[in-house]
């Protein structure tokens, strides 16, 4: 079973590199949910985590909602919920003389990244991703340094459609499965699919597509999805590829 050998790749780089504690952010979305039961059904203790940040009400009672029935299903997870308003309030006043609306969203993104690494650091884990294949190596939706910073992720392969079936085997609520994909990093609560143009099943499609150099003929609804799909690529490719490095001599 898949999610059988995820938990067993998720166990086995854990335990190479001594760490104790599998630490995971809990949205409310699918991915996440779902990547936390992998690390779940590994045995390890696992700390799962709803951090808010002048979050929806409708996000955080999902991720609430995931988090005691992972807590009741599994013995060796832990959970909290450490609102982050404050903090982030306090960022946003230091550095207004920055204001920038994209900048504030992805800082979002960040602070949760950085609360997550100090729960690592004092439990001896860590930081498990929740990024899908179309985000992570498809068109780059997450932030620098934010969601994408992580030390392992274990659905990166994994399409949305993949992600969903497993969610369905594994017993995550309908509420979660059935909701919109959003990164709840706006504040007029804007989807995914608003903010792409495009559905994650129709991306799947593009990067198949475009992955196979496929010849065929396309309706004007899949040419439309091929450039916003080769656009976000291009545009966020230095997302999805190592840090530029100079090399002497060269």
């Amino acid at each position: 079973m898949l999610a059988d050998k995820i938990s067993f790749w998720i166990k086995d780089y854990a335990q190479q590199h001594k760490l104790k504690t599998l630490v995971i952010g809990v949205s409310g979305g699918i991915d996440s949910a779902v990547t936390s039961v992998l690390c779940a059904m590994t045995g390890l203790p696992v700390i799962a985590v709803n951090l808010p940040l002048h979050s929806k009400q409708h996000n955080t009672d999902l991720s609430n909602l995931h988090l005691r029935w992972l807590s009741n299903k599994f013995e060796n997870v832990a959970i909290d919920t450490l609102c982050m308003d404050e903090v982030y309030d306090s960022f946003k006043h230091t550095l207004e003389k920055y204001d920038n609306k994209l900048g504030y969203a992805n800082s979002k993104s960040r602070l949760r990244m950085v609360a997550l690494y100090q729960i690592a650091a004092a439990s001896g884990g860590l930081v498990v991703g929740t990024g899908n294949k179309v985000e992570d190596f498809g068109v780059g939706f997450f932030t620098k340094y934010g969601d994408g910073g992580v030390d392992i992720s274990p659905i990166a392969d994994l399409t949305k459609t993949k992600v969903r079936e497993l969610a369905a085997t594994l017993g995550v609520s309908s509420l979660i499965l059935n909701a919109a994909p959003t990164d709840g990093l706006w504040e007029d609560s804007r989807s995914d699919e608003q903010q792409i143009g495009a559905s994650y099943e129709e991306l799947e499609w593009a990067m198949e597509y475009v992955e196979k150099n496929v010849d065929s003929s396309l309706t004007s609804r899949q040419k439309e999805v091929i450039i916003i799909y080769n656009k976000l690529n291009q545009a966020n490719a230095h997302k999805m590829k190592g840090i530029p490095v100079y090399k002497v001599g060269d």
